[in-house]
């Protein structure tokens, strides 16, 4: 029986390792007392949703090919509802002005606020690696942050889609802990 439960316990373990080899890593994750999945899914349901990239995390590969190749990663990784990640910018600045900030390769000291304040700045870049900060803004505001990384080889590479996959829950999560309730924050 001892050997038994040891066999399962190697095969589990070989079975699981492509697994966790493929899969991405979400980091720390940052909600705002402010934060409300019911305000994104006003902002983004059957509309367009901008997504603001920085930096490139493939340099060798050029910037408007790389952005070209994530948006579809992005679409068909998105959130439940129906939404469309976009790049373009609204012809008029909407009130709440509700968009998804993606930094590559950020600088370790680099704060979300200052994201959703336009700052850019980048760190160095890790060959093999997609690594990209995630921020939520409202205006200037920071609703969700995390950060997220993958070995990755290009930017048609499937686990990019896994990692917006996870980091889509992340960011935007729907979470009952997160909701207001009657005013009273619960976190």
């Amino acid at each position: 029986m001892r050997y038994a439960k040891r066999i399962a316990a190697a095969v589990a373990a070989v079975i699981a390792v492509p697994a966790i080899a493929c899969a991405a890593t979400i980091g720390g994750v940052w909600y705002a007392p402010q934060y409300d999945y019911t305000d994104f899914w006003v902002a983004a349901d059957n509309k367009p949703f901008q997504v603001v990239i920085q930096g490139n995390p493939f340099p060798n590969v050029p910037f408007d090919e790389v952005a070209q190749a994530l948006l579809p990663a992005m679409q068909a990784a998105k959130p439940r509802h129906n939404l469309t990640f976009t790049y373009s910018k609204p012809s008029e600045d909407p009130r709440p002005y509700y968009r998804l900030e993606l930094v590559f390769d950020y600088a370790n000291d680099l704060r979300a606020d200052a994201v959703c304040q336009s700052v850019k700045r980048s760190g160095p870049s890790t060959p093999g690696v997609f690594k990209v900060f995630a921020v939520y803004c409202r205006n200037d505001m920071t609703m969700s942050t995390t950060t997220a990384w993958t070995p990755a080889t290009g930017p048609d590479d499937p686990r990019i889609q896994q990692l917006f996959r996870e980091l889509f829950m992340v960011v935007f999560s729907d979470s009952m802990a997160l909701r207001p309730q009657n005013g009273f924050d619960r976190r």
